[in-house]
């Protein structure tokens, strides 16, 4: 079944995920969903640019007049799948994702960033797209491609765990910002409480691996996302998977740890899927594992690990994880 979820003061929660929350809208397993994502805060840009912004997402407004602000990201959700339950994968297929708007805008905030010390001064850099929303603008003589993706995706913690910032990635998935999670793939996220309670939001248009400013180009967008209960899977870190590369993910105040993390979850990987010993998975890893940093500017870091597909036969090659 298909559904629509717009991004209203009804339907989304701005800074963290919850368990407690009353679902936005409540769908089966295999559904598919239209969503919407909003982004910014008024004090970010300037009057022209807001009014232009209310303009191309009028939603945002009353959102911005009627949402109490607990953290830097507004989500779109909580969306209660039926089926699921406490120790479930949450399969989120990315079948399309589209900027909203003309324009996208990056930040630099005050002792945050990878250069803390080297940019101490706030800046919003405002870059428009093209008429195709194909590339930004960046500059008369640099346009970058864009590459949109939500850069948080998450369940709800337990009832236990109670309330979780948006900032920080974690178990739950969360504040991610994986530039590999584009249109056409998956995420697979391990289920907490009853009905997943799966938020999005934070959209990114282009982001370079490391989000070294702080923020991506950051705007709305829109996206269709499908859900599937996968009740044959275990998982205790979020994974995912694209055409080309199965990927692992490491979340750790300690870049170093976040990596073992990484490393750890895809030698699982091996041993599970492929009955390799944790000796061969570990050589096979430095063999044709690449280690990317995914993000520096969460206090929560973020390193995730591609296992290129190519390597196995068709019928791995063609598997959902």
């Amino acid at each position: 079944m298909l559904h629509e979820l717009k991004a209203t003061p009804r339907s989304v929660h701005w800074g963290y995920f919850d368990a407690g929350l009353e679902p936005a809208l409540k769908v089966h397993s295999g559904d598919v969903v239209k969503v919407e994502t909003l982004a910014g805060k008024p004090e970010l840009f300037n009057q022209n640019e807001l009014d232009l912004l209310y303009n191309e997402v009028p939603t945002l407004k009353q959102v911005y007049e009627n949402v109490r602000e607990e953290g830097p990201h507004i989500l779109t959700g909580p969306i209660h799948v039926r089926e699921a339950k406490q120790g479930d994968v949450l399969a989120v297929r990315l079948r399309d994702i589209t900027p909203v708007g003309s324009f996208g805008y990056n930040l630099i905030l005050p002792s945050r960033g990878a250069l803390p010390e080297d940019f101490p001064h706030p800046r919003t850099k405002v870059i428009k797209y093209d008429s195709e929303r194909e590339n930004a603008l960046f500059s008369s003589s640099i346009k970058v491609p864009l590459r949109p993706f939500f850069g948080v995706q998450g369940v709800a913690p337990s009832a236990s765990v109670k309330r979780i910032s948006s900032r920080f990635p974690g178990v739950h998935g969360g504040n991610l910002d994986n530039r590999e999670l584009i249109r056409g793939s998956t995420i697979y996220l391990p289920v907490h409480t009853e009905g997943a309670m799966y938020s999005v939001g934070d959209g990114h248009t282009v982001q370079g691996d490391g989000e070294a400013s702080l923020t991506a180009l950051e705007g709305c967008m829109k996206g269709v996302l499908e859900f599937e209960i996968r009740s044959d899977l275990s998982l205790t870190w979020p994974m995912a998977e694209t055409d080309s590369h199965i990927i692992s993910m490491g979340f750790h105040s300690d870049l170093d740890e976040a990596a073992k993390i990484a490393l750890r979850n895809m030698i699982g990987y091996l041993c599970d899927k492929e009955s390799l010993s944790a000796e061969d998975a570990y050589s096979l890893s430095s063999i044709c594992v690449n280690l990317h940093v995914t993000q520096l500017v969460n206090d929560v870091k973020g390193i995730h690990a591609l296992l290129p597909k190519s390597i196995f036969s068709r019928r791995r090659r063609n598997s959902q994880l």
